[in-house]
């Protein structure tokens, strides 16, 4: 099947750039390319593109603006185009509130050069939008915080995702109390935007959430986030796991990678790890949430129907490495259960 792409950014030269990366992949079909969120209104409802690609700084209506319009009256999977920096990250975080699917950065220097370096990366991405779900914008529900029995520092629950997975970590996490076991989160995602990825988090949860800088050592109540440029593993440290951050080469494609938080869980923490698999295009820690599943751990996979995209959950589950296939919206409770029990020595 053709994809039928929508190219939606004020500026010429990135119109131009995107539109001959469309038009180079046999896959896609450009359906056009507009300057504002008017002529891109009026191009949405005459050629109903399959996916879009939305710049967020725009005149006159932005994109932010535009999105939570469009997600309302036409919802259609929409990549967006951001800055690669403090403030464009954080509005592309929202973005991903109001139903984005993904985003690109673009490069700080060397616009035409930069976009065609990402040539591989924005097809790939469009790609992933338009298998993906995408739903009518809805208001933030009000989570219930799970309330568990805990309060040692022997558990640890691992949690990974990729694409859709920033919405998806958070109603996971909002729903910890302040005493859960320390959690460590690796979510594709690209330098500079993890930081402020961690405090939006921090903002919501009843953990701390944070961005690790590696050498801490891991604590209940606790939430400790892969930065965007390297891998994050876990180490014994006598009584205690500490977090290592590593420069490495690609891993299952990604760096940081799921597969080698979940890989290092396995070595340090043996059974008394509980992986988590959300979301995601791939199949990033689906081997490691296997290892996790060899090595008597509890692990959980989202449910195909709550997925934005069915990929990581899907390979993993076909692996046998899932104990449980859970939806997102009852995820965080049957971990939360799961760590009762565990901590009770409860048969499961």
């Amino acid at each position: 099947m053709t994809i039928k792409v929508l190219v939606v950014d004020d500026s010429a030269l990135i119109r131009q750039i995107l539109s001959e990366i469309i038009k180079s992949e046999p896959d896609m079909a450009l359906v056009g390319a507009a300057p504002d969120a008017f002529v891109a209104k009026k191009l949405v409802l005459e050629k109903s593109p399959d996916v879009i690609t939305l710049d967020i700084e725009m005149p006159k209506v932005d994109g932010l603006r535009f999105l939570e319009v469009l997600m309302n009256a036409k919802p259609t999977p929409v990549v967006m185009i951001s800055t690669l920096t403090e403030k464009g990250a954080d509005a592309t975080l929202r973005s991903l509130e109001l139903g984005a699917i993904d985003f690109v950065a673009k490069p700080k220097i060397g616009v035409a050069q930069g976009m065609a370096d990402y040539h591989q990366l924005i097809v790939e991405k469009i790609r992933t939008a338009a298998r993906s779900k995408v739903k009518k914008s809805a208001p933030s529900k009000v989570s219930t915080v799970s309330k568990v029995n805990y309060s040692g520092t022997e558990k640890i629950i691992a949690i990974g995702a990729s694409t859709g997975g920033t919405e998806a970590i958070k109603e996971v996490l909002r729903t910890f109390p302040a005493n859960a076991p320390a959690t460590v989160i690796t979510q594709h995602m690209p330098a500079g935007f993890t930081s402020t990825y961690a405090k939006r988090l921090d903002a919501v949860c009843q953990m701390q959430v944070k961005e690790a800088k590696g050498g801490e050592r891991l604590l209940p109540g606790q939430a400790y986030l892969a930065p965007g440029d390297k891998h994050m593993e876990i180490e014994r440290s006598g009584a205690d796991y500490r977090i290592r951050l590593t420069d490495g080469a690609r891993v299952s494609g990604h760096k940081p990678s799921v597969d080698v938080l979940f890989n290092s869980i396995c070595k340090s923490a043996g059974s008394n790890a509980l992986g988590v698999l959300l979301t995601g295009m791939g199949s990033d820690g689906a081997s490691g949430l296997h290892e996790m599943f060899n090595a008597g751990c509890e692990t959980f996979c989202q449910d195909e129907a709550s997925c934005i995209v069915f990929g990581m959950p899907k390979v993993a589950i076909e692996k046998g490495a899932a104990k449980r296939v859970i939806s997102l919206d009852d995820m965080g409770r049957s971990v939360m259960q799961t760590v009762e029990k565990l901590s009770a020595g409860s048969r499961l």
